[in-house]
């Protein structure tokens, strides 16, 4: 082995070094929060404001005890459920119809739609708002779960299309050839070969919608006045506001509703990069 080689044996151990450190920094970014909120519901509000930063001494399980009780949390639980599956079902759905064509038909105008789509990403809901209620009441869904499910499903759709479109079109056109001499139509084969194989991608937009509309928070605002139809952020704000003297019970709150999220998004995460990586290759 030569001296080159094995100065550049020595020094490849520490190649990355660099990027081992930005991580570790963004982890501590991260992870800090959380663990503030976390703990502080472990304590009192008069131990917080003695102490901000410190641990819980002694281990007050209160205030978790009282939000699990509670059945207001429940109901907002089970709310945020229901309204993220139906939203969910819906982008997934719609989605993959939508993106099967843009990604394997030829016809006029193709490029154009999927620009349309694309300009969906330039308009948050927020701007939307005004005419979004008009809608909505006009429809008479205000009140209503699926008032909340259906604006959400709409503003997920194109981000959904722009993941799932190259991932179809990395599937190999001989596969739909096969299908086709089989007597396999485009809506077979669309069912029974691309949406199987395009189940990585898939998997990823179903979770990427689940924790976005478990977190969406202007939208259940802006639908839902009557508390027993509130979802989690709106009772978390809404529980901020009658609790605010009471610093430690609002972040076993906070903590509590935030739980199923993280742990959905943590079980699954090797499934989102591995979805996102196959449709950037594609």
């Amino acid at each position: 082995m030569s001296r080159a080689q094995s100065r550049a044996g020595s020094t490849a151990p520490f190649a990355n070094v660099p990027v081992y450190v930005v991580a570790l920094l963004l982890t501590v970014i991260v992870l800090v929060p959380i663990g503030f909120v976390v703990l502080g519901g472990f304590r009192t509000t008069g131990q917080i404001a003695a102490d901000p930063v410190g641990l819980p001494d002694p281990w007050v399980r209160h205030n978790y005890v009282s939000v699990l009780t509670s059945s207001a949390f429940w109901r907002q639980l089970g709310n945020s459920m229901i309204v993220a599956a139906i939203a969910t079902g819906l982008v997934v759905s719609v989605s993959a119809m939508a993106a099967y064509p843009l990604s394997r038909m030829q016809f006029r105008g193709r490029e154009a739609l999927f620009v349309f789509f694309t300009f969906g990403l330039l308009f948050p809901v927020a701007v939307a708002a005004l005419p979004l209620y008009l809608l909505l009441r006009q429809l008479g869904l205000l009140e209503s779960l699926l008032g909340v499910a259906l604006p959400e499903a709409a503003f997920a759709i194109p981000i959904t299309i722009i993941i799932l479109r190259p991932f179809m079109r990395a599937i190999p056109a001989e596969l739909e050839d096969a299908a086709a001499m089989d007597g396999c139509g485009r809506f077979g084969f669309f069912l029974l070969v691309l949406v199987p194989l395009s189940q990585p991608a898939l998997v990823t937009v179903t979770i990427l919608s689940v924790i976005t509309s478990w977190n969406n928070f202007i939208l259940p605002l802006l639908v839902l006045t009557d508390p027993s139809k509130w979802t989690l952020p709106l009772g978390v704000a809404q529980y901020s506001s009658e609790h605010s003297a009471d610093t430690a019970a609002i972040l076993a709150f906070t903590t509590l509703s935030m739980v199923p999220a993280l742990l959905f998004f943590l079980a699954a995460q090797r499934r989102i990069v591995g979805g996102l990586s196959g449709a950037v290759k594609g």
